[in-house]
């Protein structure tokens, strides 16, 4: 398999859902722009969404696909397929007690994330209606997430890469279609997110049953497998969440904030996790798997030079990105948001905050690819004591940030972003000390080059992008043209860079045999 191919099939997949991604969230900013509404309706979704990426997509996956790699390398295809029908049985049976809880507790969890919401009991109530709506998603998408790591372990990338795709047809529809027929219209979008999680679910059906893996319900409580599972997964909560706990607690403090706040910091992270989406999920897909089956096969210098390969190309599609985010600002929240209830002001709010989240947006990247590193190796324990200093570390920033020098969510922003960098260097620190990961040769003179053409590509955006008022006045067609300009040209300009100084493609293609 090429890992090459594999990570464009991915990125491409995940592209696309990123664009429906943005399209949705340009209707949900002109229909209900930045307020009570989408501070309620943001908070509802983030609960259960926020839980599916520190459970499902974070904890769960990076226990589970390891373990089953190794089943998948070591024993018979009958003992892989029993290990999965017993933690589907597992994970199904905790996912319908933790929905109904959170269901029944939906006041409380908004009180507890949300603090300041209860200043405003319209706000307050509002919040928990939608989160009794939404919760139930963390049901469906829990059972994809594990559907999808079944699937990336057997090569069939581009099937969970597409699958939120769903999701955000379901909230446009809604939006496009339903929402005038609510008495709360917001709520159709709630309703939205119960209907995409379980459409996402469905679609990933017969692709399990492709593959003949279909999980069946065989409950057994002395299960080897599934004992190792939840053994890693407990502690790894911490360890590949770090970012999502940090969010939640951004969610509280952000709560307190200027209404606003909480609207604002979201659709400058939706700005963020396009290239952490399209590039990070993507290479930590198809890295976990490989580096799995290296461990499992005790090839160690397949181990490094895979790492190795994964930083290379963050570093190289990665730092282009934080460069462009950071420059293009203003254009991109305009472009895609100012419309209808969206104001100037709310650009400028979240103009501010996707550049203090552009700062860490390489560390945010890297941490995807070098938390693998360690989980694929079945060791909890070193990223966890990293996450939770991190954490630590960031909330100390709030505090500093958000009180002290009055960043107020701009402050929250910049603390996740610089959080997420301490995390990467840490995870490399500790990769490098174990000698487990051994840097290939000519690391410097690859990052002088890069800098060069980051160099080259941030002076031709900054000239071409002209004056940042002036987007605010341009129509619709025409800040779509121009900002599809500018993001060719810096593309253009940046791999042309590249190329002069010696880059070729053929260089980071890399086969792995599965």
């Amino acid at each position: 398999m090429n890992l090459l191919s594999a990570l464009a099939k991915v990125g491409s997949m995940t592209f696309i859902s990123r664009i429906l991604g943005f399209v949705r969230d340009t209707l949900i900013a002109r229909v209900f722009g930045a307020g009570m509404l989408t501070d309620a309706f943001i908070v509802a979704f983030k609960i259960p969404n926020l839980l599916r990426r520190v459970s499902a997509e974070g904890a769960f996956s990076q226990a589970f696909v390891p373990i089953l790699a190794e089943y998948k390398s070591q024993r018979s295809f009958d003992e892989t397929h029993s290990l999965i029908n017993r933690v589907a049985t597992w994970l199904g049976i905790t996912l319908v007690a933790l929905t109904l809880l959170g269901m029944l507790a939906a006041p409380l969890i908004v009180s507890l994330i949300a603090p300041g919401f209860r200043a405003d009991p319209t706000k307050m109530q509002l919040t928990v209606e939608l989160l009794r709506i939404t919760f139930p998603y963390i049901f469906f998408i829990s059972l994809v997430s594990m559907a999808g790591g079944v699937l990336n372990t057997y090569n069939k990338f581009g099937i969970p890469a597409f699958t939120p795709v769903w999701l955000n047809l379901a909230m446009i529809f809604a939006i496009l279609f339903f929402a005038d027929h609510f008495a709360e219209p917001i709520k159709a979008l709630a309703w939205a997110v119960f209907i995409g999680g379980l459409l996402q679910l469905i679609f990933q059906i017969p692709f399990l049953k492709q593959i003949g893996l279909l999980p069946k319900f065989e409950f057994r409580r002395d299960d080897e497998g599934v004992w190792r599972i939840l053994k890693l997964m407990g502690p790894a909560i911490l360890g590949v969440s770090v970012v999502q706990i940090s969010l939640i607690i951004n969610t509280i403090f952000a709560s307190f904030l200027a209404t606003g706040s909480v609207s604002w910091l979201y659709y400058a992270d939706r700005l963020m996790e396009f290239p952490t989406g399209v590039l990070g999920v993507a290479l930590g897909t198809i890295l976990l798997p490989s580096l799995s089956k290296a461990y499992a096969s005790s090839e160690h210098r397949e181990y490094s030079q895979l790492l190795d390969w994964g930083l290379r190309l963050t570093f190289i599609l990665a730092a282009p990105a934080a460069v462009a985010l950071a420059i293009l600002a203003t254009p991109l929240v305009t472009a895609l948001f100012h419309y209808g209830k969206f104001t100037a002001i709310d650009v400028a709010m979240t103009q501010h905050a996707l550049v203090a989240y552009s700062v860490g947006l390489l560390g945010l990247i890297l941490v995807k690819i070098l938390a693998p590193g360690f989980y694929a190796r079945q060791n909890i324990k070193t990223p966890v004591k990293i996450a939770v200093f991190t954490l630590i570390a960031t909330q100390l920033m709030n505090l500093v940030f958000v009180f002290g020098l009055d960043l107020n969510h701009v402050g929250l922003a910049l603390a996740i972003g610089i959080g997420a960098c301490l995390n990467a260097g840490l995870l490399y620190y500790h990769l490098r000390k174990a000698n487990i990961y051994q840097p290939q040769a000519a690391w410097l003179v690859f990052v002088l080059k890069l800098l060069v053409a980051l160099g080259v590509m941030g002076v031709v955006l900054y000239f071409a992008m002209g004056d940042t008022g002036a987007w605010l006045n341009y129509g619709l067609m025409k800040r779509l043209f121009y900002l599809c300009g500018l993001v060719l040209l810096g593309g253009v300009s940046y791999f042309s860079s590249l190329f002069l100084l010696g880059f070729r493609l053929r260089d980071y293609r890399r086969r792995v045999v599965h």
